[in-house]
């Protein structure tokens, strides 16, 4: 799959080498310019979706929407965050550290980890897409809503456990034979060229495809029962009714472009794992920064989350406006402060060149 191929360019060149009996020639893997400037702009990205998720719970934490909405938004902002404190800093101290320092057990758990992030990521959104659709196609089934969300949010956190469990059994640490390199991967974890290329599709299938058809397929009908609707405008009320439909409408647009930047983001990198999968070799045909820059790409939708839910949330914009204003407010008191105890010093300096040690103790007296 295309998370365990991350590390592809850190690793031997040709996975399956062994495998297929053609093993080629190996050199030992190097931090090279590339992976240089993957790293930095990893480390902004992590930046920016640490804060802005963070932003976005803390502004959600204040119940200002409506229940099961608000639990779906905090949920996706979580599984950002996990994919902002897990995928982010392994993917970075992997590339500068080019080989595995940290041992087995930590080898298992990480990249689990890692996949267990990146699962959870792409469920959340099928539940927020499937919960727009039945709000639009359905919408008398809203008082049971926050049940339904809730059920399907467990299911869809357990079902990221459970689909990235295999990691835990399948990497391991490989050293290359005669040179003292280690390296964590699942090179050897599979007797035959197919099992691998089997897990790899299955991964692939339930991290991607399958959640980017249900997406779709929600979508669709939403946009075609909306088509419908304002063909006959004639049967809508200029009523509350109308208004509970105006404030669906921008819950789904705000939906559909987070639905459709994780599309656009994740689509070309899985697609080049898709090549890597069938044709190893590729991987010394394709320029370095071509791999790094896909998977850049990837990473840059857990940056937009939180700004697509601003952009379409008034409430989070007024949060966003007191929280600068408290900083403002914060740092211009501790200014002003800093500046009465530079003069308060100041004086007590004057007055002890002028008055002698005695009135020095005098001075601080009554400072203290």
């Amino acid at each position: 799959m295309a998370v365990n191929q991350t590390q592809s360019s850190l690793v031997i060149p040709d996975n399956n080498a062994s495998v297929s009996g053609n093993p080629g020639p190996w050199t030992e893997p190097t931090f090279t310019l590339a992976a240089k400037v993957r790293v930095g702009v990893t480390c902004c990205f992590f930046l920016i979706a640490s804060c802005s998720n963070v932003a976005v719970l803390c502004s959600i934490s204040g119940k200002r929407c409506k229940s099961h909405l608000r639990v779906l938004i905090l949920s996706l902002s979580v599984a950002d965050l996990l994919v902002t404190f897990l995928v982010m800093p392994l993917d970075s101290l992997w590339n500068v550290m080019v080989q595995w320092y940290a041992g087995e057990l930590s080898c298992k758990v990480l990249n689990f980890g890692k996949l267990f992030a990146m699962y959870s990521a792409a469920l959340v959104l099928v539940v927020i897409s499937l919960d727009r659709h039945w709000a639009i196609l359905y919408p008398l089934s809203f008082t049971s809503a926050g049940q339904r969300n809730r059920i399907m949010l467990w299911t869809a956190w357990i079902t990221s456990l459970l689909l990235a469990s295999p990691q835990l059994f399948l990497f391991r640490l490989r050293t290359a034979p005669g040179v003292n390199f280690t390296q964590c991967a699942t090179h050897g974890s599979f007797t035959q060229h197919w099992q691998e290329t089997a897990y790899n599709m299955f991964t692939f299938c339930t991290l991607f495809v399958t959640p980017l058809v249900v997406m779709i397929v929600c979508y669709t009908r939403i946009l075609w029962e909306i088509g419908k609707q304002m063909k006959h405008k004639n049967e809508l009320a200029r009523s509350k009714n109308d208004l509970i439909s105006k404030a669906r409408l921008k819950t789904l647009k705000m939906t559909l472009v987070i639905v459709a930047s994780f599309m656009v983001c994740w689509t070309p990198y899985y697609l080049l794992g898709l090549w890597y999968w069938f044709q190893p070799e590729m991987i010394n045909q394709t320029p370095e920064y071509l791999n790094h820059s896909l998977f850049l790409f990837g990473l840059l939708h857990t940056c937009t989350d939180p700004l697509v839910y601003g952009l379409y949330t008034p409430s989070f914009k007024e949060d966003l406006r007191s929280w600068i204003r408290r900083i403002s407010s914060i740092l211009s008191r501790r200014a002003k402060n800093s500046k009465q105890l530079a003069i308060s010093e100041l004086n007590i300096k004057d007055l002890t060149s002028m008055e002698g040690p005695t009135s020095t103790a005098v001075t601080m007296q009554s400072v203290f």
